[in-house]
């Protein structure tokens, strides 16, 4: 862990199955939107889950942590297990007035292969986290620093955004928003997106051919 801290509190899952990588590209083609509906407009985090950096694009395995509201102890210690195609997705019990993620993280993920963040929660250094290319989104934004006491849990189901994120499962997300699918949906709903994709299509070449 890059600070020195005692992690005691912090309750890690054994490991976990992730989502195929590969498939997890091929979903991210299309757009959230099209694949909450596929999903029967189910599966869609709050609207107040918003895209912070301007390159909100994100596609990744959801890994899932519960940090005490304001305080990131457990986001660090996660970083430590964390694998290239994993997306930090943190319950911080929807706290705004304190940020619990901020550029140094930011640096961290990068060097981890992390593709992204959602927090149910605050970020900072939004000028410098838009700068390293992060896909992040927040539902605030705030300059007060965290705390890092802990406790907190990792590699749990979470809730973000309104929506249980477990372990593995994929998250794609865009300028609208974020869409969490189960891992063990995930090729069935590659191929509804994709037939979806088809019957739209149709609809707007037919809507061209009477103008």
């Amino acid at each position: 862990m890059f600070i020195n801290a005692s992690t005691d509190n912090i309750e890690i899952a054994p490991e976990w199955p992730r989502a195929d990588l590969d498939d997890v590209k091929k979903l991210a083609r299309y757009p959230v939107a099209l694949i909450g509906d596929v999903q029967a407009r189910m599966g869609i985090m709050a609207s107040p889950i918003r895209p912070v950096t301007p390159a909100p694009r994100l596609a990744g395995t959801v890994l899932p942590i519960h940090a005490r509201e304001g305080d990131n102890l457990a986001i660090h210690r996660a970083l430590d297990d964390a694998r290239p195609g994993d997306v930090l997705v943190i319950n911080a019990n929807a706290e705004t007035n304190r940020a619990v993620f901020g550029d140094i993280l930011g640096e961290m993920c990068l060097a981890k292969g992390v593709t992204g963040i959602v927090v149910d929660g605050a970020v900072r250094d939004i000028d410098e986290l838009a700068g390293q290319g992060l896909a992040v989104y927040a539902r605030g934004v705030s300059p007060a620093g965290p705390w890092k006491n802990g406790p907190g849990r990792i590699g749990y189901p979470v809730a973000c955004g309104n929506i249980v994120c477990n372990p593995g499962d994929a998250v794609i997300g865009d300028n609208d928003g974020i869409a969490v699918i189960p891992a063990h949906a995930l090729a069935a709903t590659i191929e509804r997106t994709a037939a979806q994709e088809r019957t739209e299509q149709k609809m707007r070449d037919a809507i061209h051919a009477t103008t």
